[in-house]
């Protein structure tokens, strides 16, 4: 079941059933089951919603203690409308673990074992959602392990912990010592206290955080723990006693979940690579199903209430962390199975009340979310980033406005890979996400209304547009295209990007509604210039147009069958003859084209890319997942390797054939950001042969250059006395950056 599960989500868009569970559609509404109160041991929720648990990566102060940016946060989802919402992860190893803080004991993530100091925040968080209606579970993490930081080792001399000697995962050849077993029961007997600290502080319930890989999962799954002796050598040892010992200090009615993985996935996904490359084949005697489930009957015994289960580890990012490639559901086939064993064991917790499985992965369909309970596959449905995307989720869908909710499009750039690269987590399609202590849920009425032109209609605009008129403002939208969407156009292509096409449809009806309501004109096919800009007597103009294509300097570029991706994507029939395929670029665009023209098309496709790495800065769930299905549809990706010409039938290229020369295919072992240096990095040798790559297409994904000329020339003409430029025709970036851009500026008129 495992390895066909993880083997369908590279092909499932070629099933139109799966593709339409997908859809922002409101055929099953009302939802009665959606909205219907379930009891989790003295715990009643309010509905079957679940607030999913995201890293509060700086979002309390750096003692740890939440402030208001964590408790505004928190509570707009709460007066969203879920029933349950649980933290990020709050870890309880502080003082075993030395990758968990920074030197002077700061902390990134928030804390509740600090001091009193920290009760406070606690305690307002929990009354702040508390006055909205829902409860709150705190995730309690015994640690990071083997997936913490190695830092510690250059900044405090310690090495980093895990439940044997196991390789970090960040830089592999760092290694992690195995925990005493008095440091095993310090984290116990520390989880125990924060359990009962939470309890005082008028938290609802714990949620224990043991998937993916962290240190908990560590402990009690064989492909980490490999102890021979002592306490803790069996397996299940760890976390029995951890959830014995909270259920100890916290007395039977309070509620305890447990989050679990039914299975790393790891020989499901790399096969015969767990016996052949380290780090990987330490690992192959991972936890089965079937141990899986024994686990989880005695975890009740135990005295666990409730649990949610997914698969995969940080080894396979994208499997707990599923980008916008998953399909829809993608977990409940898992949620049914675990439901169906504990139902037939006839397993109840100690309250004598059967055991809710908590269903996870890519549900923000309403209609999907709804279908999952009616027709048993779960109790729960969990919602993390569809959440942030839009908190009023629960509201909406309750009231039957499906239409109105903003989907989420699971690029993880802003939600992850912000937090991963410094920042805290945000949101790439609703900019108040993380700053709800800042913007206001409706921003303020423009001072005066002014006459506002916005050229170009891509994401950037058309928030720009909507937020200037929704504040007042008269607002005109020029578009020289005959619809608006920029290049969401073109990225919503491929069948398995549905989500990105869900926003765009979100777009256009936002800006159709705002059009009825408020001052804004869309002129579409109309191409704006500094003269017709400057006739219309506008106060402000906004340039959103965007960024052009480039080609690379090489003979041969100019030839018919050279297309670039962007043209692809916008007319997939260009290919339709094609069967040998080059694309030119491993980047975010050529990675995706090439993954739609084999996986969707059927098309023989090589990638030539110059770097070392493709998708460098790419989150690491997308990243993981594009390489990995594009090598089990046979793209053959080539890095190292300089374009050299083209001719009618091939590609010439300059490859480095070096035995140095990264694995293209790797996916377990994660890029570093560039600001941080590993000192024990490999130099890459240079070895360099002349290839021919036979090709009848070309597709060039070699980047994008801002099309600022008409914004220089509007300045240039004074066309206006405010004149600005957002989005790519500023600087090239992604969704998360034109989004942010538009509705800085709209609020900023």
């Amino acid at each position: 079941m495992i390895k066909d599960l993880v083997d369908s989500y590279g092909t499932w868009f070629r099933d139109e059933r799966r593709l339409e569970d997908g859809r922002m559609t409101d055929l099953l509404h009302p939802y009665t089951h959606l909205f219907s109160p379930i009891q989790v041991n003295s715990v009643k929720i309010k509905n079957r919603i679940v607030m999913g648990p995201m890293g509060n990566v700086g979002m309390a102060d750096e003692t740890g203690r939440p402030g208001n940016k964590l408790i505004r946060y928190y509570t707009e989802r709460a007066r969203g409308g879920a029933g349950l919402i649980t933290s990020g992860l709050v870890p309880v190893s502080y003082n075993v673990e030395p990758s968990l803080t920074e030197p002077g004991d700061l902390s990134v993530l928030p804390r509740i074992d600090r001091s009193r100091t920290v009760f406070p925040g606690w305690r307002v968080l929990a009354e702040s959602i508390h006055a909205h209606g829902a409860k709150f579970f705190i995730q309690l993490s015994p640690g990071l392990g083997r997936v913490g930081s190695p830092e510690c080792l250059l900044k405090k001399w310690r090495l980093p912990v895990s439940a044997s000697w196991n390789p970090n995962f960040y830089l592999p050849v760092v290694p992690c010592r195995p925990l005493r077993d008095g440091e095993c029961l310090k984290i116990i007997k520390n989880a125990g206290q924060a359990a009962a600290d939470a309890k005082a502080l008028l938290i609802d319930g714990v949620y224990l955080h043991g998937h993916e890989g962290y240190l908990l999962e560590q402990l009690v799954n064989p492909a980490f723990n490999r102890r021979r002796f002592g306490r803790f050598a069996k397996w299940q040892a760890f976390g029995i006693e951890l959830v014995k010992h909270i259920r100890q200090r916290c007395g039977d009615q309070y509620p305890i979940m447990y989050r679990i993985d039914l299975s790393l996935a790891l020989n499901e996904t790399y096969g015969q690579r767990m016996r052949q490359v380290n780090p990987l084949k330490r690992f192959s005697r991972e936890r089965t199903v079937e141990m899986t489930l024994d686990y989880m009957a005695n975890l009740v015994k135990a005295g666990v209430d409730m649990f949610d289960v997914d698969l995969g580890c940080y080894e396979n990012w994208w499997l707990p962390h599923p980008p916008t490639f998953m399909p829809p559901g993608c977990y409940l086939p898992l949620a049914r199975l675990v439901k169906e064993h504990l139902a037939g064991q006839n397993i109840t917790s100690n309250a004598g009340l059967p055991v809710p499985v908590v269903a996870v992965g890519k549900l923000g369909y309403p209609d999907l979310a709804e279908r999952a309970l009616r027709e048993g596959m779960c109790d729960m449905i969990m919602l993390a980033r569809p959440l942030l995307a839009d908190p009023e989720w629960p509201n909406k869908a309750f009231a039957g406005r499906v239409r109105d909710i903003r989907p989420c499009i699971g690029d993880q750039e802003a939600c992850i890979n912000e937090f991963l690269e410094g920042g805290h987590p945000q949101c790439t399609v609703n900019p108040r996400a993380g700053f709800e202590d800042v913007f206001p849920a409706a921003p303020s009425p423009a001072a005066e209304a002014k006459r506002v032109a916005v050229v170009g209609a891509g994401p950037a605009g058309m928030i720009c547009a909507c937020t200037a008129a929704r504040r007042g403002h008269r607002v005109v939208l020029f578009e020289k295209a005959d619809r608006p969407g920029g290049q969401l156009i073109p990225a919503s292509a491929p069948l398995a990007k549905h989500d990105l096409a869900n926003y765009l449809g979100y777009l256009e009806r936002l800006m159709e509604q705002t059009s009825k309501d408020c001052h804004l004109t869309p002129r579409f096919g109309l191409e704006a210039t500094p003269g017709l800009l400057r006739s219309e007597g506008f106060e402000a103009v906004v340039i959103c147009t965007g960024a052009r294509p480039t080609r690379p300097a090489v003979e041969g570029a100019g030839l018919p069958h050279v297309i670039h991706a962007v043209d692809l994507l916008r007319r997939p029939s260009l290919a339709e003859k094609s069967h040998r395929v080059a694309v030119v670029g491993g980047g975010p665009e050529g990675c995706e084209t090439a993954a739609m023209l084999a996986g969707q098309m059927g098309k023989q496709v090589t990638v030539i890319e110059i770097l070392p790495h493709f998708m460098k800065g790419v989150c690491t769930a997308t990243r993981g997942y594009l390489i990995h299905y594009m090598e089990l549809a046979g793209v053959r990706l080539l890095n190292c390797t300089i374009l050299k010409s083209i001719t009618p039938t091939s590609v010439k290229v300059v490859r480095n054939v070096s035995p140095s020369v990264p694995d293209p295919y790797n996916t377990w072992t994660p890029l570093l950001p560039d600001n941080v240096k590993n000192p024990l990095a490999r130099k890459i040798g240079l070895k360099q042969q002349e290839t021919d790559i036979e090709s009848d297409l070309v597709v060039l994904a070699v980047g994008f250059r801002p099309d600022d000329g008409l914004y220089e020339a509007c300045v240039c003409e004074r066309v206006a006395p405010d004149i600005r430029n957002i989005g790519d025709s500023f600087s090239v970036g992604r969704v998360f950056e034109a989004t942010k851009a538009g509705y800085a500026a709209g609020i900023g008129l």
